[in-house]
C-alpha cells in the first residue's frame, strides 16, 4: 500500500501525506462530496474533481497490485519465479508491462512453438538461440523423427524457428521497445469505397501520425470501421522495426546462430508481434479517445445541470407533435401541475385560431409568466404559433426553446408512471419540460445522464466507465447546490451523499406521514437511515422554513456547536442571521482574525469560511450567481440569416472540434475550434462551457444542409 501511495502523489503532484489521508477516508466509507465539502482540513482542500480522479486512479493501482499478487502466485506454481523476474514484477507500473511479463508463462494454446515442442526439437532450438553453429544442416539432421512428422532437416529447422520466434515475441523489453517505437513512427490510415456516401468520406484516404491524432478522429475513425465504410490499419516500416528487433537480440546475446535467429526474428515479428501490437496500439488510442470524449461529455453535463433555474414562475410546457397534436402542462412555481391539455396547430389543415384561444386561455387563467417549447419534431411551427400570441398580449409572456433530448426516455419510465400515474405518456413529457425551465438540476436527474444530448460519441465508449463517471458528476452537482428535503423527489434525494435509492424512498415516505421535516434530525427517524448515513447526507439536505435557520445552509450539523459561538464572538445574534443583517461579516472576521477565531472555536480555518460564506445567506443557490437563461419574446428563421450578421445565443453543446450554438433559429450553429478567439485554443473547453451565453458572428449559412457556421473572433458588440 506504501507504493500505491507514492504513485498517486507522483501521479497527481499532491503531496504524500494528502494522499495518506484521503485514502483512510475513502476506506472508512465516507463519499466524495462528503469528503471535499468537510474534511477539507484532512485532505489539504482537494476539491471533488482531484478527489474523483485520486478515487479512480486508486481502484486501478489496487487492480494492478490484485494482478502483480496473482501473477507472482501462478509464476511460483509453475517453480519459475526468480529473483531477477520478480523484481521485474515488483517493478511494473501498468497492467500491460504485468501481462508482458507474464506472457511467457500464460498457458497456450497449441501454437506452432507447441507443437514443435512436442516433436522433440527444442533442444535444436536452445542450440541456435544460444551458439553459433557451423554445421547447421548436420546438426538438424539428428532431429529427423518420421514417427513425430520430422521428416527433413527443413522440418527440423522450421520447427526449431517457430520456437525461437516465439520465445522473442515473449520477450517483455522487445515488446515494449518496439511497443514504444511503433507508436512514434507509425500512422493511422484508413481506406474507403470512394464512391459511397457517407458522414465517413473525409476518412476514405486518411493518414495521420499515431502520436499526433486527436481522440475524437479515433473514435470517428472506429465508428466508420465498425459500421462498415472503412478498413483501418497501423502503417509503419515493417523492416526497421525487424532492424530494431535484431539489434535488440544482438545486444542480448553473445552467440547465435544469425541466419536462422534473424530469419526467426522476423517471423517472429511480422506473424505474432505486428498484429499483437497493433492490437494494443488501436486499443490504447481507443481508450484515450474514450477517456477525453467521457471527460468532455462530463463537463458538459455537469454545466447543463448548473444552468441557473427560473425561480418564482409559472410554466406552460409545450411538447410539439404533427399528427399527434401539441402536448401541453402548466405548473406552477413549484412544479406542481395545474391543468393540461391537447391542442393542434402545426399542420395546415389545424385550427390554429381555435389552439391559440385554448393557450390564451390557460396563459390568462393560470397567470402563466413563461412558456417553454421542446425542440424535438414541429417545433419550429410551435415556436411561430406561439409568438404570434405573445406579441397579442397585453402583458409580458416570455419563452424558450428548451432541449427536449431524453424526455421521452424519462415520459415513459416507471419513474414518471409512479409521479404522474393520472397522465399518458405525452402529458408527462410536456410536464417535464416545464420543470426543465424551472429547475434543470431536479428535472434531469432522473433521467439517464447519456440521453440529456450534450456530449459526442458518447455511444461508442466504455459504458461502464461512461456510467460511473456520470454518476459522479451529477452527485456532484446536487450536493454542491444543495437539496430542499420537503420537495426533493426521490431521484433528486438519492444522489445526495450516502443516500440510496431506498433511503431516498423512505425519506420521502416519512416526509408524506409527519407532514414535512421541522429539523435535520428527524432524519434520524427514517427507516434504514443511521448514523454513518446521516453524517454524509444531512449537511446536503435543507429545511427552508425549519426551526433553524442552520438547517438551510450547508453548515454540517457536527458544527452547528461552532456556528453558534462564533456569532457573539463577532456580536451577532441568530435573528441576525435569519434577517440577513450581517453584511459586513468579513470586516469583523478580518478585525479578530480567522486564525484566532479558528482556534478558539477549535475548529480549522477552511471549516470556519466555508460557515461564514454560508452564514452570508442561508438558502443560497449557487446557481444563481451565474448568467440567466435567454428568454425570448420574437423568432427568426435559418433563412433570415446573412454573413456578418451578429447575434447573442446560448452555448447547448462543446465537443473536441468546437461549440454547438443556439441562436435561436432551431437549428444549432457551429463555431469552429479555429474561430473561437483570435488566440490559439488548445480545446473548446478552455473559453466556453455549455450554457454559455455568447456574442457570434455569422460566417455562412447553407440552408439546404442546414448548416450555420460562426465565429467569435474579434465580435466585440451586439449590433
Amino acid at each position: 500500500m506504501v507504493d500505491i501511495i507514492d504513485m498517486l502523489s507522483e501521479e497527481l503532484g499532491i503531496s504524500v501525506k494528502q494522499v495518506k489521508r484521503t485514502v483512510d477516508l475513502i476506506d472508512k466509507g465516507n463519499t466524495i462530496p462528503f469528503i471535499a465539502r468537510y474534511r477539507k482540513e484532512v485532505t489539504g482542500g482537494l476539491d471533488d474533481i482531484v478527489l474523483r480522479e485520486l478515487y479512480e486512479k486508486l481502484n486501478y493501482l489496487k487492480s494492478l497490485e490484485e494482478r502483480r499478487e496473482d501473477i507472482i502466485r501462478l509464476i511460483k506454481e509453475q517453480d519459475k519465479l526468480t529473483d531477477e523476474l520478480l523484481v521485474k514484477i515488483q517493478g511494473a507500473k501498468t497492467l500491460t508491462e504485468l501481462d508482458d511479463i507474464y506472457r511467457p508463462f500464460r498457458p497456450k494454446r497449441r501454437t506452432r512453438a507447441t507443437i514443435a515442442k512436442e516433436k522433440g526439437l527444442e533442444p535444436l532450438a536452445n542450440m541456435l538461440w544460444t551458439k553459433s553453429i557451423e554445421d547447421v544442416e548436420g546438426i538438424a539432421g539428428q532431429y529427423i523423427d518420421e514417427a513425430n512428422e520430422v521428416l527433413t532437416v527443413n522440418d527440423a529447422l522450421q520447427g526449431a524457428m517457430d520456437i525461437i520466434a516465439e520465445d522473442i515475441s515473449d520477450n517483455a523489453d522487445y515488446r515494449k521497445t518496439i511497443r514504444e517505437y511503433i507508436y512514434k513512427n507509425a500512422s493511422i490510415v484508413s481506406k474507403g469505397e470512394k464512391e459511397e456516401r457517407s458522414v465517413y468520406e473525409i476518412y476514405y484516404d486518411y493518414k495521420e501520425p499515431v502520436s499526433q491524432i486527436a481522440p475524437h478522429r479515433i473514435l470517428a475513425i472506429n465508428r466508420g470501421e465498425k459500421e462498415g465504410y472503412l478498413s483501418v490499419k497501423v502503417d509503419v516500416e515493417d523492416e526497421k522495426v525487424i532492424d530494431l528487433l535484431i539489434s535488440m537480440i544482438e545486444a542480448d546475446k553473445e552467440e547465435f546462430t544469425k541466419e536462422y535467429v534473424y530469419m526467426a526474428a522476423s517471423d517472429s515479428y511480422r506473424r505474432l508481434i505486428a498484429p499483437s501490437i497493433e492490437r494494443e496500439i488501436r486499443k490504447q488510442l481507443t481508450e484515450e479517445g474514450e477517456e477525453q470524449a467521457i471527460e468532455v461529455f462530463a463537463k458538459n453535463v455537469r454545466s447543463l445541470l448548473l444552468q441557473p433555474p427560473v425561480k418564482d414562475k409559472k410554466v406552460m410546457g409545450i411538447d410539439p407533435g404533427y399528427r399527434t397534436g401539441n402536448k401541453v402542462a402548466v405548473v406552477d412555481q413549484m412544479g406542481n401541475v395545474l391543468d393540461t391539455a391537447v391542442i393542434y396547430m402545426t399542420l395546415p389543415e389545424h385550427d390554429k385560431d381555435k389552439a391559440k384561444a385554448k393557450l390564451l386561455e390557460l396563459i390568462l387563467e393560470y397567470d402563466v409568466d413563461v412558456i417553454a417549447i421542446g425542440n424535438g419534431t414541429a417545433s419550429k411551427e410551435t415556436e411561430i404559433v406561439v409568438v404570434e400570441l405573445i406579441s397579442e398580449l397585453e402583458r409580458e409572456v416570455l419563452y424558450m426553446v428548451v432541449s427536449e433530448a431524453g424526455a421521452s426516455v424519462y415520459s415513459a419510465s416507471r419513474l414518471a408512471a409512479e409521479e404522474f400515474p393520472e397522465f399518458d405518456v405525452s402529458l408527462r413529457s410536456a410536464v417535464s419540460i416545464a420543470r426543465r425551465l424551472q429547475d434543470p438540476l431536479a428535472e434531469l436527474v432522473k433521467i439517464n445522464p447519456k440521453s440529456i444530448g450534450v456530449g459526442q460519441y458518447q455511444h461508442d465508449v466504455n459504458q461502464k466507465k461512461l456510467a460511473d463517471t456520470l454518476k459522479g458528476v451529477v452527485e456532484d452537482c446536487v450536493n454542491l447546490v444543495g437539496v430542499d428535503l420537503n420537495t426533493a423527489s426521490p431521484s433528486l434525494l438519492s444522489y445526495v451523499a450516502g443516500i440510496s435509492n431506498t433511503v431516498a424512498k423512505n425519506i420521502v415516505i416519512y416526509r408524506e406521514e409527519q407532514g414535512g421535516y421541522k429539523n435535520r434530525d428527524e432524519l434520524l427517524n427514517v427507516k434504514g437511515l443511521g448514523i454513518k448515513t446521516f453524517q454524509q447526507c444531512a449537511g446536503f439536505l435543507r429545511i427552508p422554513r425549519g426551526g433553524n435557520i442552520f438547517d438551510n445552509t450547508g453548515v454540517h450539523p457536527e458544527s452547528y456547536e461552532a456556528a453558534k459561538r462564533l456569532l457573539p464572538m463577532l456580536d451577532y445574534t441568530l435573528k441576525d442571521v435569519e434577517k440577513g443583517d450581517i453584511r459586513d461579516i468579513d470586516e469583523r472576521v478580518t478585525k479578530i482574525g480567522i486564525q484566532k477565531l479558528a482556534e478558539e472555536l477549535d475548529i480549522g480555518e477552511p471549516t470556519l469560511k466555508d460557515i461564514i460564506e454560508e452564514l452570508k445567506k442561508p438558502g443560497r443557490d449557487p446557481r444563481d450567481e451565474l448568467p440567466k437563461p435567454m428568454l425570448r419574446s420574437d423568432i427568426m428563421a435559418i433563412e433570415d440569416l446573412k454573413p456578418d450578421m451578429i447575434l447573442k445565443g446560448t452555448v447547448r453543446n462543446v465537443v473536441d472540434f468546437g461549440a454547438f450554438v443556439d441562436i435561436g433559429v432551431h437549428q444549432d450553429g457551429l463555431v469552429h475550434i479555429s474561430e473561437l478567439s483570435d488566440k490559439f485554443v488548445h480545446h473548446p473547453m478552455d473559453v466556453l462551457q455549455v450554457g454559455d451565453i455568447v456574442i457570434v458572428k455569422v460566417l455562412d449559412v447553407d440552408v439546404e444542409r442546414g448548416r450555420i457556421s460562426l465565429t467569435m473572433r474579434d465580435v466585440k458588440e451586439l449590433n
